[in-house]
């Protein structure tokens, strides 16, 4: 092509650069604002800056420069102007600008960094960057290249550079820019830098890359017929699409998508199927091309973004790496997930592992309500003992990961068929389809209620059985250890969801997305404040009901029949079966004769219901407690939400539950609730779920009439008595005149009389007369391994005064009818410790009570 010749050269003559002083000249600043420079500087984000900082910061750049080098790009943000009048002085910041690593170098990429210089500086920092870490961050850098001035970039030229000399990158960059072309602004863009790395690779690359995109044509193709058929002509549509790419199998193996390494040769006919979810997915197994390879499973998916998937998938392996690189091993399951065209794609299928949904309907419909399910099903993989405690280490683990992560980037629509297990242990989540907060809504209502997936059933697992252990308190130090880990790189996790706003991801569209995962975060608290509000969110979970109700409705979703299950699967967590009015007789009369006191496994009251069938002279009594009413009443509120249904006693008391008193005044409402449900419509008096209630079960037959239960000893009311072994866990601080007690954890209390205690922690600086230094924990129910991770302050205490001063610490135990009794108790001279920094220790309980 002859282009026109100019009668002149052209020259373009950048911005000559201002000269800029040398970082050891400057003078200090005043301890002011040297404290609010290096607060500006330390935010995970430009989130919440007002002018006046933005003001402090352009003003005091070149102590940025010297002291907090990671703050180029809140520099750089609050330049008052980009004018060409400006420019030097940028430029010239930029080239004398410590070098940056490729995480902080990132959000130089942004929209709103246009400069090309800029740009070009910030990618020759990226090009340190390991091949390995440039994996991890290519969705952003591919989203960048729309925020480049010219398609002759920096950024597009180091790319196709790297992937001309790693396969793995070439293969997961063709993948990301084939994503991309769809984009309807920038796809133009795109399909230049996509032939110019088919160009670059050679005819073996391209050839193999056809042969994976060809693959993916042929297996969309299949799953959107198999979706679209209907009943038994899906496996018809199945059959006839698999032979097809079994066609292509028999010309040559082929690569996946999904992973370069994974070369398949054909497919295994009879392992192949669909799984039975709204999208239908198809259910692949590939013959692996190395004979000494495993099988390859992965689901194929149209019909929904998975572009989503990616991103969430890509956040929790940074998230994993941050935490092995800080030595903690969350046993996190990473699988890998690709788009490979407009709503369709490729997910590798984790071997050996079921959802929770499948393990707890092994227990019957209502199994979520059960305890024991993951448990008994961990131990039917792992039969010995060392297998099984490898296998509740690895859940312990892998479940504070997944309680961090699912929190932090708001992975909601949390239901039982969308959370796995390994047989090996491991917890892993899947489907993320509501993300960044977006949680799927029941009515007005959301349905995702709990901050995270945690259940009774989990916790079995982690405490080894009903009881609170000291490994609960590990699954929380892991959790907050984690917690604080993510925190520490906030900006990352922020700036790389940034780039991504451009993506065209439904969830993403703008900062106020962004401004979940900064709350979730709480950047601007300190680990010991972080701790704390990690461990409230636990307690929350693990104390919703919402989540179980969550599970439980998903199970009556996915039966085959609409409303109750059949007879062989049981309703009730305590029947073994179902059962009908035409099977037992229809109950004339029902009511609540007395109540008796039982201490299996724990002190509590059952109460004797004495019924009366049509055509039987005598009656029949059974034995339910007050939690099987409840269980009743709630999954008759589920199975008729439009029917009017008396109203069931308040569960809550003042007080202690399982005493004489309290049973009494149940009996009487427990006979009222009885008494206007058998007289309620015929569609619910009559209804399977009241007649299996009223079932007699094996325990009925065992204790009819009968209270064989020997008395317990007397309780020792002597606040005296509890004379314990036991452990508290303290972090002990000082900073800004202000002395910061942390009570962490206690274990391995035991009282005298045998029951689990309500212990709280008391504390005193010593000497004080007065009691002005009394401070609280909040009471801890029934436990003997409680944890609290509260904070305690004493304020306006110099180290002088506190080197004079003892901390006393008493654990007592909160009895409602009886004086609180103490359980042990320690005195720590607090001239013992350095201050100046935090000590973090268990501290062994003595029994001698102080007065």
């Amino acid at each position: 092509v002859d282009f026109p010749k100019s009668a002149v050269d052209v020259l373009y003559v950048g911005p000559k650069e201002a000269p800029s002083p040398e970082p050891h000249t400057l003078e200090e600043l005043d301890p002011d604002l040297r404290r609010k420079l290096e607060k500006i500087c330390s935010r995970a984000s430009n989130f919440g800056l007002k002018r006046s900082d933005h003001q402090v910061l352009w003003d005091h750049r070149l102590h940025c420069r010297r002291d907090h080098p990671s703050s180029l790009p809140k520099v750089l943000a609050s330049a008052p102007s980009w004018d060409w009048a400006s420019m030097g002085h940028i430029h010239s910041l930029l080239h004398r600008w410590p070098s940056l690593p490729l995480v902080t170098a990132l959000e130089l990429l942004d929209s709103k960094f246009a400069d090309t210089e800029v740009r070009s500086v910030a990618v020759s920092w990226i090009e340190k960057s390991s091949d390995d870490e440039l994996t991890d961050y290519l969705p952003q850098l591919v989203q960048a290249i729309k925020f480049e001035c010219h398609l002759n970039n920096a950024l597009v030229m180091f790319l196709l550079s790297r992937a001309q000399g790693n396969i793995n990158i070439a293969h997961y960059l063709y993948w990301l820019l084939k994503d991309a072309v769809q984009d309807s602004t920038w796809g133009r863009r795109y399909e230049l830098v996509l032939g110019a790395l088919l160009c670059l690779g050679g005819s073996k690359l391209r050839a193999e890359l056809e042969k994976q995109t060809h693959l993916a044509t042929l297996l969309g193709t299949v799953a959107e017929r198999v979706r679209q058929a209907g009943g038994s002509t899906r496996q018809v549509a199945l059959q006839e699409g698999l032979e097809n790419i079994q066609n292509l199998f028999q010309r040559n193996s082929c690569r996946l998508p999904l992973n370069p390494s994974l070369v398949a040769k054909e497919l295994n006919f009879k392992a192949c199927s669909f799984f039975n979810s709204n999208a239908v997915p198809l259910k692949l197994a590939l013959v692996n091309a190395d004979p000494l390879g495993e099988e390859i499973n992965v689901m194929f998916k149209v019909g929904e973004d998975l572009r989503q998937d990616m991103l969430a998938l890509q956040m929790i392996r940074i998230m994993d790496r941050i935490w092995l690189q800080e030595g903690l091993d969350l046993r996190i399951v990473n699988f890998k997930c690709i788009s490979t065209g407009k709503d369709k794609g490729m997910v590798e299928l984790v071997p050996f592992s079921d959802t929770l949904r499948k393990i707890q309907v092994e227990y019957g419909v209502t199994g979520s309500f059960k305890d024991k399910p993951l448990a008994e099903w961990l131990r039917k993989y792992n039969p010995a003992e060392d297998e099984y405690e490898k296998a509740s280490e690895n859940f312990i683990y892998s479940c504070a990961g997944c309680c961090v992560a699912t929190y932090v980037l708001g992975i909601c629509d949390r239901h039982n068929d969308n959370i796995m297990l390994r047989s090996t242990g491991h917890m892993f989540h899947i489907d993320f389809g509501k993300f960044l907060g977006h949680a799927q809504m029941f009515g007005s209502f959301k349905r995702d209620r709990a901050p995270f997936v945690l259940t009774s059933d989990m916790a079995y697992v982690i405490n080894g059985g009903e009881r609170p252990t000291s490994r609960f308190q590990l699954f929380v130090d892991l959790c907050c250890q984690a917690y604080n880990l993510i925190r520490k790189n906030s900006g990352l996790f922020l700036n790389l969801l940034s780039l991504m706003m451009s993506s065209g991801l439904p969830v993403l569209t703008g900062s106020q997305d962004l401004k979940y995962v900064f709350d979730a975060l709480q950047p601007h608290n300190t680990d010991a404040e972080a701790t704390i509000f990690f461990t409230r969110l636990i307690e929350s979970s693990l104390g919703s009901i919402a989540t179980k109700f969550n599970f439980f409705i998903h199970n009556l979703a996915q039966l085959r029949f609409s409303g109750l299950p059949a007879n062989d699967e049981p309703i009730l967590s305590f029947s073994p079966k179902t059962y009908t009015m035409k099977q037992d007789g229809r109950i004339v009369h029902a009511s609540i004769f007395s109540f008796q006191k039982r201490y299996n496994p724990d002190k509590h009251y059952t109460y004797v219901v004495r019924i009366l069938r049509e055509g039987q002279n005598e009656a029949q009594f059974v034995f339910r407690t007050f939690d099987e009413f409840q269980e009743l009443h709630n999954k008759l509120t589920i199975v008729f939400p439009l029917w009017k249904l008396p109203g069931f006693p308040n569960k809550m008391v003042l007080g202690r539950t399982h005493i004489k008193e309290v049973a009494a005044k149940r009996k009487l409402e427990l006979n009222s609730y009885v008494h206007n449900l058998m007289r309620s419509s015929t569609e619910v008096a009559q209804c399977d779920l009241i007649y299996t209630f009223f079932h007699p079960i094996a325990r009925d037959e065992k204790t009819e009439g009968l209270d064989t239960t020997p008395n317990p000893p007397e309780p020792l009311l002597s606040p005296t008595s509890g004379r314990v072994e036991g452990e508290v866990k303290l972090s002990i601080s000082y900073r800004n005149s202000t002395l910061f007690i942390m009570v962490m954890h206690i274990r391995d209390l035991v009282s005298e009389d045998g029951t689990d205690p309500n212990p709280y922690v008391k504390t005193y600086l010593l000497p004080d007369p007065l009691k002005t230094s009394k401070r609280k924990t909040k009471i801890s129910r029934k436990t003997r391994n409680p944890t609290f991770n509260e904070m305690l302050v004493y304020s306006n205490y110099s180290k002088e005064t506190l080197s004079l001063r003892e901390l006393q610490l008493s654990v007592l135990s909160a009895e409602s009818l009886r004086e609180n009794y103490f359980l042990g108790g320690i005195t720590l001279k607090l001239k013992d410790f350095d201050l100046s920094k935090e000590t973090v220790k268990w501290y062994k309980l003595t029994a001698v009570p102080y007065f």
